[in-house]
């Protein structure tokens, strides 16, 4: 299934998510290291009159980001219609929506608020901590990993704000990448919530 992006604007809702596929060295990099089909991912933000907006971690500052004002890299959160043709133009990615099948309450609403003034600016990790970072991921440790994110990538960001929306169990963040967020992945969500299959954007 496809639609226009201006659909997919008009349908999207806070929990959604957004992943990303493209083709550089870097992309594909991320692709083989996780054995994943995708290398970025993103969830929607989208309350009362603001602008459906795109919450997601990235080393670019192309855009402004709405909850500073500034251009910076790492955590930010986007206009959503920007950020997606950002995306696909400027990095040449191919875009999907996945739709969160579960309603979202105004507690889970003031959560994710909450996730993105904590976490809004932090660092995308450079190359060799992503990778390490992700490597760790996959050891067994017992409980969970409590420090503080002092770098943040993608997927990351993701989990925490579901944990946040009580939609993931706490578990450590460096647990994901981008492929958990594709429907190829198991993605144990709580409460009986699920995601949507991928639905291609057409730009």
């Amino acid at each position: 299934m496809a639609i226009s992006l201006d659909e997919a604007v008009d349908l999207t809702r806070t929990g959604d998510v957004w992943v990303f596929r493209g083709r550089s060295a870097a992309d594909r990099a991320i692709q083989a290291m996780t054995n994943s089909p995708v290398n970025h991912v993103g969830m929607a933000v989208v309350l009362d009159d603001l602008p459906p907006l795109m919450w997601h971690a990235e080393l670019g500052r192309s855009l402004p980001d709405m909850w500073t004002g500034n251009h910076q890299r790492g955590a930010q959160l986007h206009d959503l219609r920007a950020a997606v043709v950002t995306w696909s133009e400027k990095y040449g990615q191919r875009a999907w929506l996945r739709q969160l099948d579960h309603p979202v309450t105004r507690s889970m609403e003031d959560a994710v608020l909450r996730t993105v003034a904590r976490l809004d600016g932090t660092p995308f990790p450079s190359t060799a901590k992503l990778a390490s970072r992700w490597l760790r991921g996959r050891l067994p440790i017992r409980g969970k990993d409590n420090a503080a994110l002092d770098t943040a990538f993608c997927a990351e960001i993701v989990a925490v704000t579901y944990e946040s929306m009580g939609l993931l169990p706490a578990r450590r963040p460096n647990w994901y990448d981008p492929g958990r967020f594709w429907s190829g992945d198991d993605l144990d969500l709580l409460d009986g919530a699920k995601l949507g299959g991928e639905i291609e954007i057409r730009l």
